[in-house]
């Protein structure tokens, strides 16, 4: 056979396969790439967003004789290298050269204090002249010695925040001495600032940055400042003096980091931790601190979740790309029968016969595969193994199919098949295999449901075949089922006097075995489009809410301190302000417990009026001393609470938050009625006033909007992959699944035109063909876009609780899959719809046809 000759012949068909092809390859390619994108930049986004503390590798040293101790800059900076040459090779890309060393004391008292206590701890940083400015004073310089009740002490010049001068009224000039069995005399000749407060680095130091201030629950509170010394203060830093840590950080870059990889660095973390156990001595101890196996972890999960939606319906579109090949094969090689059956009987042998078939379908499949693969490469992100395999399956499996329908369809020379028998009984084997996928689907959803996944961070093959196979038996029952109850509709036709209904109903009880391809493809685009679009509208809604319990009402105004009334006045006539509420927020104590949980007091009339119709449900005060408490502080009747006066309170209940303001930890909630004037710090307001002009009424604010809410949590790449991929999906499956009607109304064209002619011949007019048509293909059209819709809403309660979506909707579980219909419904009945379109297409095409050509001698008799 001439191969090109039957390309230019079949040059329809073959354009057809051609772009179908590449547009499967494209898909199957491409989407991998962009998701795995998303997937970088949502790690990397991760590791620079996190503090430094939590991400940087910081290894510890502890001297545990005098001998440990590091007296010198030079020998605390020597170590670097040594922690560097020790790191994993999954961990050197991720560690930026420049690092920085500290040397600390901690919980080193001042001598003679009282109520309060001040601790002033030794700090020295290896950059410090980088990273600070000397507001006041001077820059410590070298040491000296003092006499203190009869002997003498070192003196170590230190330099104290801004912070300790207004919280400990620490001033330059003072001289404290500090230590407990060992003193030594600091003597504060500077005032310093952070060059750059927001640096990451300086979470590595928040002690030398920031004043602690402890409360505890049966001692006198405590002030905590560690100060700044030079490298000349190293020299008397002593580990039986003191509890001195050292610490080198070796610090993380975020930007190099790719989700690939992440499980390599996770193990590399572990390795390193133990070399450094190893590297201790009698003398120091080594180890890593470090939360970068956390946060890892926490990635890992939230990664699980979109992996397991994104794959699944990338394998659903896989498997339905294939099936849309395979009905373009099929015309294909429906197209060559009469050519292969005729050189088949002169003598071809099957394989030569075979080999034609594959060679058209080559010709037609491949470049076009090749162009698929090669457009993905224009998507950004890196390449990944499905990358080369999506469009190799693809481009194999067609010639596949092709050659193994040549080799069925001409096995022997001139082998005829009855096309209009009724139906063909299905051998025991294949009836077994049907009953196994039927009986072993909802079996193994049901196992899904009642065990979860097999691992939180691992991807669970079984979650990933459940769906195909609930879809996969959905389609055998359908299959098995829809003819029977045509059947009772032909017996209820043929009592009646009109022949189409008959005619039309009976055609589609007869074309099982013809529309078997085309319910096992558009069942299943149908089934995960609609899971598609359920879970993204799922999502969307969760979203929405947790928005608007992350901030409460449309605009929350919060201040740092108490709310002037005629501020408040200000923000009621600003523009765009229709109602406030007000709240007041502290911290509280609960009786002689020692118990300071949050509490909240608001006017819930005036909260509900400010919601409105907001998907938030707000709790119900029965009276002006009933509170409503935290789960943590729940179990107990009558109490009292001691805020800007002593108050006594009946528990009410228990909540689990309160939106806009504590959704952990302990709170409670009381009406405003238990302030003693009205107070406020924190405003509620409906309308849509600008943010930016509320800030300027109250300097002292911050201002929130459920917009911004929503609009950060969309913002995560991973939420931003998942909403695009499902919509991308959904678009692909919906053409696909319109692709396979079309498809399937020009494969039965010859078979349907044929009959449609013959009975023109009996007086059948235009308006009664194109009925015929409609009742031919509608049925199995709706009986299998019911079913796939039926199945899309149910899947995503199927998969149950291997699924979890709470990172991507703001932190809230994402449980109720109770979407509008409205894209279900449009997308079952735009194939509908369609498929009624292409009927009535179909027959004004098939009727400029001249009968002659159609009905051949013997056709009539």
């Amino acid at each position: 056979m001439r191969i090109p000759l039957g390309v230019r012949e079949h040059a329809g068909t073959a354009a057809l396969l051609a772009v179908l092809t590449a547009v499967a390859c494209l898909l199957l390619a491409g989407l991998p790439r962009t998701m795995q994108g998303a997937f970088d930049e949502a790690l990397r986004e991760t590791l620079t967003t996190a503090p430094a503390v939590q991400a940087d590798l910081t290894v510890t040293g502890e001297p545990a004789t005098p001998d440990g101790d590091l007296h010198e800059r030079a020998q605390l900076e020597s170590h670097d290298p040594r922690w560097r040459e020790l790191l994993p090779a999954a961990l050197r890309p991720l560690v930026r050269p420049a690092g920085h060393v500290s040397a600390k004391t901690f919980r080193t008292p001042v001598t003679e204090t009282s109520d309060p206590l001040h601790y002033l701890n030794l700090g020295w940083l290896s950059d410090a002249d980088r990273r600070v400015d000397w507001v006041q004073g001077l820059a410590p310089g070298k040491s000296s010695t003092m006499l203190h009740q009869g002997t003498t002490i070192p003196v170590i010049e230190v330099g104290v925040v801004d912070e300790a001068v207004r919280m400990m009224g620490l001033r330059i000039g003072q001289t404290k001495v500090i230590g407990e069995s060992a003193q030594v005399a600091v003597k504060i000749v500077g005032v310093f600032t952070a060059k750059d407060p927001g640096d990451r680095s300086w979470s590595h130091d928040a002690d030398i940055l920031h004043v602690t201030w402890v409360v505890p629950m049966t001692a006198p509170e405590e002030f905590h400042t560690t100060t700044l010394m030079s490298d000349d203060g190293l020299s008397v830093l002593d580990s039986r003096k003191y509890h001195l840590t050292y610490r080198w950080v070796l610090p993380l870059d975020g930007q190099a980091a790719n989700a690939l990889a992440a499980p390599d660095v996770d193990a590399a973390v572990a390795e390193l931790q133990r070399q450094l156990a190893v590297q201790g001595t009698s003398t120091i101890n080594y180890r890593l601190v470090t939360g970068l196996p956390r946060l890892l972890g926490d990635f890992g999960i939230a990664l699980s979740a979109v992996r397991t939606i994104v794959y699944l319906v990338l394998g659903g579109l896989l498997a339905v790309a294939l099936g849309v090949i395979a009905l373009g094969v099929r015309l294909l090689t429906d197209r060559m029968r009469h050519t292969l059956t005729l050189a088949r009987a002169r003598g071809g042998s099957l394989w030569q016969v075979a080999g034609a078939g594959a060679a058209l379908t080559v010709l037609a499949v491949w470049p076009a595969a090749l162009a698929g693969y090669a457009l993905s490469y224009l998507v950004p992100g890196p390449v990944l193994p499905i990358v080369h395999l999506g469009p190799a399956v693809v481009a194999v499996a067609a010639v596949v199919f092709a050659v193994t329908r040549v080799v069925l369809a001409h096995r022997t020379p001139l082998h005829e098949h009855r096309d209009d028998v009724v139906a063909v009984r299905p051998s025991a084997r294949r009836v077994t295999v049907e009953a196994l996928v039927v009986v072993l689907a909802p079996v193994g959803a049901y196992l899904l449901r009642a065990r979860g996944t097999a691992g939180s961070a691992q991807q669970d093959p079984f979650l990933l075949l459940i769906p195909v196979a609930l879809a996969l038996a959905a389609a055998l029952i359908t299959l098995r089922c829809y003819p029977y109850p045509l059947r009772l509709l032909v017996r209820l036709a043929a009592r009646g006097r009109g022949a189409v209904p008959f005619l039309g109903l009976t055609r589609a009880a007869r074309a099982r075995s013809a529309s078997a391809l085309p319910v096992l493809i558009l069942l299943p685009a149908l089934s995960v489009s609609v899971f598609a679009a359920v879970i993204h509208d799922g999502i969307a809604t969760t979203q929405q809410m947790a928005s608007w319990q992350k901030v409460g009402a449309p605009i929350k105004l919060t201040s740092v301190g108490d709310i002037p009334a005629d501020a408040i006045e200000r923000v009621r006539r600003a523009p765009g302000v229709e109602q406030v509420a007000l709240a007041y927020t502290g911290r509280v104590q609960l009786g002689d417990t020692g118990e300071r949980p949050y509490a909240v007091a608001v006017d819930l009339a005036q909260w509900r009026q400010v919601a409105g119709d907001a998907p938030i449900d707000l709790p119900t005060l029965s009276g002006s001393g009933s509170a409503l408490l935290s789960p943590g502080l729940g179990g107990r009747g009558t109490f009292e609470m001691r805020w800007l006066s002593p108050v006594t309170l009946t528990a009410q209940g228990v909540i689990d938050s309160v939106p806009g303001f504590y959704s952990s930890g302990q709170f409670l909630l009381v009406p405003r009625e238990v302030l003693p004037w009205p107070a406020a710090n924190t405003l509620l307001i409906k309308g849509d006033a600008a943010p930016a002009e509320l800030a300027r009424l109250v300097p002292s604010a911050t201002v929130e909007t459920q917009q911004q809410a929503l609009a950060a949590i969309r913002a995560d790449p991973l939420t931003g992959t998942v909403s695009s991929t499902l919509l991308v999906v959904t678009v692909a499956l919906g053409a696909y699944a319109l692709a396979a009607i079309v498809l399937s109304l020009v494969i039965g064209a010859p078979d349907r035109v044929r009959a449609v002619s013959l009975l023109r011949t009996l007086g059948l007019s235009d308006r009664q063909a194109r009925r015929l048509t409609v009742l031919e293909l509608l049925p199995m059209v709706l009986v299998t876009a019911l079913v796939g819709l039926g199945l899309g809403l149910v899947l995503p309660g199927a998969l149950g609780p291997g699924v979890d979506m709470a990172s991507y909707a703001g932190g809230l579980p994402v449980g109720d899959y109770s979407p509008g219909l409205l894209t279900p419904l449009a997308l079952a009945g735009g194939l509908a719809v369609c498929a009624v379109l292409g009927a009535y297409a179909h027959t004004a095409v098939g009727r400029r046809r001249n009968l002659g050509a159609v009905l051949r001698v013997g056709d009539l008799l």
